[in-house]
């Protein structure tokens, strides 16, 4: 056995997130249209509901105007600056963020066995199923809460506002198919615009009442708490909505990195949102009545509709961060081995990281309706926001102590510290935000539960049929060797042979199949294994790896990050010449297909194996997902008892 090639000679990787040819300024720029959206469109609604939402109705007098204000700028200051652009956005893996990305750093597949990574593995994966609830509810909250102000414009309007945002909704979703690059390149100037006209409309106010100002003294907030007691719990629970673009930040960091995306937070995005909210509160503080709708009271009759328009266009492009964002999560979910694969469109030919997944974009469309009809308000989904943020926050810390310990090098002690300081906050806005699961709060639970049984169900069925296949598994050199033990060898035809199959150095039951049943082999044989890493991607110069076992048969292991595109043939020509001296022009691909049979062997409840069943026959097919050609790849199938 001999190996042709190995990696040992190769450049680093370099990190997937490096833009050597963009200023800061035009990324930052551009991260204002995907990273901001979501967090800039909270004040469209949050310092309404903070005072008058689910659960509560405080009166507009100064000591709550003032004392939540308090609390609204010391979240965005200690959650948002310090916790999220400071520290987690740190923990990069070679790059990439997210919750997803957090966790293949800290516990990788090799160490997944172990007691204590399989429960950070946990971890990471309820979090990251929570995020499907919040890509729901995030559209559907923006929307309704911009089409609402069209009832200021005219209360004639107020009707139509759930029909308008329906139809915004499916329009939104219909083109995600046409892919967000030429629609991209106007988010950035329209979210100017947009943070622009909100500080405008809040400094305005504050010039007009400047005692609003006092907010910054934190004693504001503990004053808040003293007054209102049980009721401020579930305001702060409503506070919470200013922050919840925290996790976007984080998951968004790959397209832009950290010095563009801090310095658009606090060159513009903070500056206005504080303007805004505190503006929001002076208008409060002299008229009380206007609790109704700040946001929009901010502005001049005149000035509503145009608004109405901006702020409509502002939840269009925070939604589309949503579903981009969902769409990212679902491509690393799927190269992870956490869910089934699925069809994958790529939208650009020059832009990485463009996909439409269509199982995603429809499911997320019918949630976002359902979402709409059930609740029919701004006001009512903001019961159910909040929940499934905080509780990834909540998740996001505790991997965060694990990376600033073995990725850092901090003491355990330190570490804690700072995680315990994180802990306090984010459990505080958890225990307020669990008030809400009676009025709405029950959702993104409940689709968070859904899409983890999804998950842990296919990595535990994957890993059973493994478990079962390899009680007949032979070892690739140990079948090489017994060819040249045979009386007659068998008969090489011309052309080349392509056998898939999971894992590197075992012979693919597909090529003894084949070999059984034809009794030939090709003239030269070709045992391919992808293997994921632990990080987003792998430059093509470090993709293929060869061993050569003798008899014209090479296992080929090509190696992908869990954003890669994992195209078998493309990959196979990029490692032709030095490292695999084969032709693969013309290849026959041969696939491996399990026939499931449910059964009470030990392993997972009949339930599960058969939902196991059903994610499994309706996966995108191995030659689509890896990019075989339809006309030249054969199918074996097998029979597997679970």
């Amino acid at each position: 056995m001999v190996a042709e090639a190995t990696s040992a000679g190769d450049p680093p990787a370099q990190s997937a997130v490096a833009h050597p040819s963009r200023a800061p300024g035009l990324l930052a720029l551009g991260a204002l249209g995907v990273v901001y959206g979501d967090i800039g469109t909270s004040p469209l609604y949050a310092f309404r509901e903070s005072l008058d939402g689910a659960g509560h109705e405080l009166g507009v007098v100064p000591v709550n105007v003032l004392g939540i204000l308090s609390l609204i700028f010391w979240a965005l200051i200690m959650i948002i600056s310090v916790k999220y652009l400071l520290f987690v956005m740190r923990a990069d893996n070679d790059g990439e963020g997210g919750i997803l990305a957090l966790t293949a750093l800290v516990a990788p597949p090799s160490r997944t066995g172990r007691g204590g990574r399989r429960g950070l593995v946990v971890l990471g994966l309820f979090g990251a199923a929570l995020l499907y609830g919040d890509g729901m509810i995030t559209p559907a909250i923006s929307v309704l809460s911009a089409v609402e102000g069209t009832s200021i414009v005219t209360p004639a309007l107020s009707g139509w506002v759930v029909p308008i945002a329906m139809v915004i909704l499916v329009a939104l979703f219909s083109i995600q198919r046409q892919g967000t690059a030429a629609i991209g390149a106007v988010f950035g100037p329209v979210m100017v615009l947009w943070f622009s006209t909100l500080g405008i409309l809040g400094a305005i106010q504050i010039v007009g009442d400047p005692r609003v100002l006092q907010a910054v003294d934190p004693s504001h907030a503990w004053r808040f708490f003293a007054e209102n007691r049980l009721e401020s719990l579930f305001a702060l629970g409503a506070v919470f909505l200013v922050v919840t673009g925290g996790e976007a930040l984080y998951a968004d960091m790959g397209h832009f990195g950290r010095r563009p995306i801090r310095l658009a937070w606090f060159g513009l995005v903070l500056p206005s949102l504080l303007l805004n909210y505190f503006g929001q509160g002076a208008l409060l503080l002299s008229h009380p009545e206007h609790i109704d709708n700040p946001f929009y009271r901010l502005a001049p009759t005149w000035g509503v509709l145009p608004l109405v328009v901006l702020s409509t266009a502002a939840t269009v492009i925070a939604s589309q961060a949503l579903i981009s964002g969902a769409f990212s999560l679902t491509v690393q979910a799927v190269q992870l081995g956490y869910i089934p694969r699925v069809r994958i469109t790529h939208t650009s030919e020059v832009t990485v990281g463009q996909i439409y997944v269509p199982a995603i974009n429809w499911s997320l469309m019918i949630g976002c309706i359902a979402l709409v009809i059930g609740f029919g308000s701004a006001s009512g989904l903001a019961a159910a926001y909040g929940v499934a943020v905080t509780s990834t926050m909540v998740l996001t810390t505790i991997l965060l102590i694990v990376v600033l310990h073995e990725r850092f090098g901090w003491s355990r002690r330190y570490a804690g510290m700072l995680g315990a300081g994180f802990l306090v906050m984010d459990l505080g806005f958890l225990g307020a935000n669990i008030l809400k699961i009676p009025a709405g709060g029950w959702f993104p639970l409940a689709v968070g539960a859904i899409v983890f049984t999804l998950m842990t169900t296919w990595r535990t069925g994957r890993r059973l049929v493994g478990e079962r296949l390899r009680g007949a598994n032979v070892p690739l050199a140990t079948f090489v060797a017994s060819l040249g033990s045979r009386g007659t060898p068998p008969r090489r035809v011309p052309g080349t042979g392509v056998f898939l199959y999971s894992t590197p150095g075992v012979t693919p039951p597909s090529l003894i199949a084949n070999l059984r049943h034809n009794g030939v082999l090709h003239e030269q044989v070709l045992v391919v294994s992808i293997v994921t890493e632990d990080q987003p991607r792998v430059p093509p110069v470090r993709r293929v790896e060869v061993v050569h076992h003798g008899n014209d048969i090479r296992q080929v292991v090509l190696h992908y990050g869990f954003l890669d595109e994992p195209d078998v043939p493309r990959g196979l020509t990029e490692g032709s010449g030095r490292r695999l001296p084969v032709d693969t022009r013309g290849a026959t691909y041969f696939l491996g297909s399990e026939s499931l049979v449910v059964t009470d062997r030990p392993g997972m409840a009949i339930w599960r194996e058969r939902l196991f069943t059903v994610l499994s026959r309706n996966a995108t097919g191995a030659a689509n997902y890896f990019g075989l050609p339809s006309d030249r790849t054969i199918t074996i199938g097998s029979r597997v008892e679970l």
